[in-house]
Parts: C-alpha cells; sequence; structure tokens
C-alpha cells in the first residue's frame, strides 16, 4: 500500500513538471517565432537565424544581436554585449554543477548548454538532487528541442507572428519563473537575498545597460549572509536596560 502511494506521488509530480515544462515551452515558441519574424524582416538570412539560435540558445542575446548587427555595431560590441547578457550564467554553473556531475564529459558539455533561466528555475525548484537532474534536463531538453524550430517557423511566416509584446506574452516566461522560484520564498535569509537584489535590479534598469542591472542584482545575495552570534550578542549588550 506503501509503495503504491509513494508512486502515485512520484506520477503525480512527474506529471505536473511535465505540464509545467509544456506550458513553458509553448511561451518560449511563440518568443522564438517572433525572433525570427523580426531578424528575417531586418535583413537575417533565415538559414543564420535558425544556426544562431541552435548554437547560441540564448533568446535575450539573440534579439540583443540582431538589433545590434542590424543597426550597424561593431562585432566586437555585438559580442562584449552577448558575454555581458550572460554573465549571469557563471552563478548559474555554480549553483547546479551537482546537477551535471553524473552526466559525464560529454553529457556535462552539452548539459551546460541547456543552461536557461527556465531550465535552472526548474532544477532549483526541487530539493532531492535526483528530481534536480530530471528536471533540469526535462526542461533543457524540452526548450532546446522548441527554440530552434520556432525561430525558423517564424522566418517563414515573417510579420504575421507580430509583436509578442502586444499581447502580452513577453511576461509569460518572468511569470512563469516566478511561480517556479516562489516555494523557495520560505526562510528570512532568502527573502532579505531577494528582496534587495529586485530593488537593485528595478532602480538600476532605467540606468545601465541590458544585463547589468541582474548582473548587480547578485549583491543581493550579501543580505543572506549569517549575522555572527558575536554581533547579536553585542547588540544586545548595548542594548539599554
Amino acid at each position: 500500500m506503501r509503495s503504491l502511494k509513494r508512486t502515485a506521488k512520484v506520477s503525480g509530480g512527474e506529471s505536473s513538471l511535465l505540464a509545467a515544462v509544456a506550458s513553458m515551452g509553448f511561451a518560449l515558441a511563440v518568443i522564438g517565432a517572433s525572433l525570427g519574424a523580426i531578424a528575417v524582416s531586418r535583413g537575417v538570412p533565415l538559414w543564420l537565424a535558425t544556426l544562431m539560435a541552435a548554437l547560441v540558445f540564448a533568446g535575450g542575446s539573440e534579439l540583443m544581436a540582431v538589433g545590434m548587427a542590424t543597426s550597424g555595431a561593431a562585432p566586437l560590441a555585438v559580442v562584449l554585449g552577448g558575454v555581458l547578457l550572460n554573465a549571469r550564467h557563471l552563478p548559474y554553473g555554480l549553483a547546479l554543477g551537482n546537477v551535471l556531475e553524473a552526466s559525464g564529459p560529454l553529457g556535462r558539455l552539452f548539459g551546460s548548454h541547456l543552461l536557461v533561466d527556465e531550465a535552472v528555475a526548474f532544477a532549483l525548484a526541487e530539493s532531492d538532487p535526483h528530481r534536480q537532474r530530471r528536471a533540469y534536463w526535462a526542461a533543457g531538453l524540452t526548450l532546446y528541442g522548441v527554440w530552434a524550430p520556432s525561430v525558423f517557423v517564424g522566418g517563414l511566416i515573417g510579420n504575421g507572428v507580430g509583436d509578442p509584446r502586444a499581447l502580452g506574452l513577453d511576461a509569460a516566461l518572468p511569470a512563469g519563473l516566478l511561480a517556479l522560484v516562489l516555494p523557495s520564498l520560505r526562510d528570512r535569509p532568502t527573502l532579505r537575498a531577494v528582496a534587495l537584489g529586485s530593488v537593485v535590479a528595478v532602480v538600476l534598469t532605467p540606468l545601465l545597460a541590458e544585463g547589468l542591472p541582474v548582473l548587480l542584482a547578485l549583491l543581493g545575495t550579501l543580505a543572506a549572509l549569517p549575522i555572527s552570534r558575536g554581533a547579536r550578542r553585542g547588540t544586545r549588550e548595548e542594548e539599554p536596560a
């Protein structure tokens, strides 16, 4: 009986994971189709936009590259912009090193290519290492399988796809990420880190180039550092009786 209950619980968890991944994949497909339409409309060959989607697999960097390259920016500026925008992947890799540890050299190499915000969020939403690996690979493979074909289809359709911002679809991915992160916001150190990081990102977004506010929001992790007992004791001793 216990084994049946455990099996049912695992099956239900896998079903909810697959449903969440599928919904995220649909939202990503719409964004990818929009990127393909934008790239082709600005003179980027369809084969190049599709190849970039498969090799880069970073929506923000690809949108930035298309905008900068078609507006006459220097190639070095495009490369540096992409590096800056994706600098957040360094702490991602440090946080998920154990997820790819058992995958072997080739598995780690390909798995690192799937290191996108959504896959990281799905993995970190799980506490069990085995479920983390399953969530990461399920999300990463699904989103990667959707991204390049959606860019290709969007390029074929052209302007008929439209701007996802007009339909509010650009908010679908951030909303999904927020839903994945919310269950982990239970302890005070994490809440302090998230609050400080959010404030930093919101305040700096109108002032700095794209990518910098998110990177500087990592300063919020300082708020999660534990307060030493000595500091607490000193504070209490200084309090008037």
